[in-house]
Parts: structure tokens; sequence; C-alpha cells
């Protein structure tokens, strides 16, 4: 069947259009699919004593190695790709301050809308998780994240992106994530984005000496599922001020939605230029 240069250009701008809407359709900075509210986490520091328990249940959880810990352990640790999670010491102006480290879990991910194949996916009920049969292995997500934290398994013959996923598998059944289940100083607290909100403001309200007022995550890329309380700046343990409040994926929209689609369509619009031209020329010739 030929195909003419007119009836080309009329299939390229209309799967033009619909990739283009079906992106902005599937915009939701708040709530997961159906409107199920997003959960998370809300990390008191005020309360973590360091005893690096959650690096041990995420582990065990997730089927990953044991950290070694030990008195030469540094202080400032990132994610790893044998560690989803892992908890820092700061020096502060009130003292020894520890910092739980992991995915934010963003409400609207630059490393989802950065994902050719929607193998970072943010799912319905707030955890945004990594699926393997999906992945082509290009490592968008990684550039992408403003809090660095998917990391890839280099010197695996299978590699496969390693953050934390909020665990994922025990929400399905009906547990906690394994970190907040287990943590002996009750520093983790796991609920809808709503509660951890409410329930910050509450504990910032009524100890006013003990925290900063400010909720991290809150704003940050656009709002976190993971919310941090702190005693003293979040400057002073560690943690990207710079991070601008509107999501990521916000600042390229318009672009998103004309100029990809142009990128992805190109070689295919060369080649269908090339054929539809052909066609002509041999039905004159005809």
């Amino acid at each position: 069947m030929s195909i003419t240069r007119r009836g080309f250009f009329k299939a390229v701008c209309a799967t033009g259009a619909v990739l283009a809407l079906g992106r902005e359709l599937q915009a939701s900075p708040s709530a997961g699919k159906g409107g199920i509210e997003y959960r998370g986490m809300l990390y008191d520091s005020t309360l973590c004593k360091g005893c690096h328990g959650c690096e041990f249940d995420c582990a065990e959880a997730n089927g990953l190695p044991y950290p070694e810990l030990g008195q030469d352990l540094p202080p400032i640790r990132t994610t790893s790709e044998t560690q989803r999670t892992v908890v820092n010491t700061y020096s502060t102006s009130k003292g020894e301050v520890f910092v739980k480290v992991q995915c934010m879990h963003c409400n609207e991910p630059a490393c989802v809308a950065a994902c050719l194949t929607q193998a970072m996916f943010k799912s319905k009920a707030g955890p945004v998780i990594w699926r393997e049969d999906k992945c082509m292995g290009c490592r968008y997500c990684m550039v992408s994240c403003p809090f660095n934290i998917p990391k890839f398994e280099y010197h695996s013959p299978n590699p496969k992106i390693i953050k934390c996923d909020l665990c994922y598998n025990r929400l399905k059944t009906g547990e906690i994530p394994a970190c907040a289940a287990n943590c002996p100083n009750e520093a983790l607290f796991y609920g809808t984005r709503r509660q951890l909100i409410k329930e910050a403001r509450r504990r910032i309200v009524e100890n006013p000496t003990k925290y900063v007022d400010y909720l991290y995550g809150e704003d940050e890329a656009g709002g976190t599922c993971w919310l941090y309380l702190s005693p003293v700046k979040f400057e002073e343990i560690g943690m990207k001020t710079t991070i601008q409040k509107s999501s990521y994926p916000a600042l390229t929209k318009g672009f998103l939605y004309s100029v990809p689609t142009i990128f992805v369509l190109f070689p295919a619009l060369l080649l269908g230029m090339h054929q539809a031209t052909k066609n002509d020329h041999q039905t004159k010739e005809e």
C-alpha cells in the first residue's frame, strides 16, 4: 500500500497531538490514580539516635547485604547499589544530629518524567518504583534526580537501578515500610501526606524551641512524600536548600508537549518523506 506526502504528514501531526495531549492529561501533582492520596514518611531527626537499625531493616527487607559499620565509618555517606538508605551524623549548633537519607518519592518525580520507557513509575499510593522489565538502561533517572538518589549496578552482568521504593511489596500486603515498623525511637511516622504535614505542624507549634519552623519536603521539588523535621537549619544537616519549590518536570512542560514529539518522530518523518516522494515518482513514471 502506497502513502502520499499529504497522508503521511496528516498521520504525523495526529500522532504528535495524541502524544502531547496524553502527557498533559497524565499530570497529577498531589494525588495518585483515582484520587487516592499519596502516602509517605515523616522523619523527626530530634528523635533519631543514630542506631542505624533502619539500614539493617532495609537490607533484610530487600535482600541486600548488611551495611558494614564501624569506628572508621565516614560521617557523610550516600546511598549506593548495595544500600537504599543511610544514616549520617552532623555536628551542628545544637550538637550531634542524625539524618536518614533515601529516595524522597517526589509528587512529580523528575526521574519519572525523564524515563523514556516508564521504567520509573509513580505508583498511585505514592512510592516511586523502578520496573526492571521496562528499563533500557539509559540511566536518565540518575541524571535527572535533584537529590542524587538512583544508583546503577555497574559491576553486575544484569545491572539494576537501586533506590528506596518505600517497601512497595510490603505496602501491597498491608504492611508498612520496614524502617518505620522497627524504629525503636519512633523517629519515623508513616501515613498519608496530609497526616504527615498535620502531625509535623503540630509538633512544631507545641515545641517551638525544639524544632526549626520549617518542614523540608512540603514544597521542595513540588513536594515530596518524605518529610523532615530538624532542630537546626537544614543547611547544617546537609539537606539541599537550593532545590526549587516547583516540580522539575513543570519547568519543561510546554517544551515537552511539542519538541520531544518531533525528536521521537524525526527519523520516521525523514523515512516517510523519502518513501512518499519515491511513491509519487513511481506513480508519475507509471
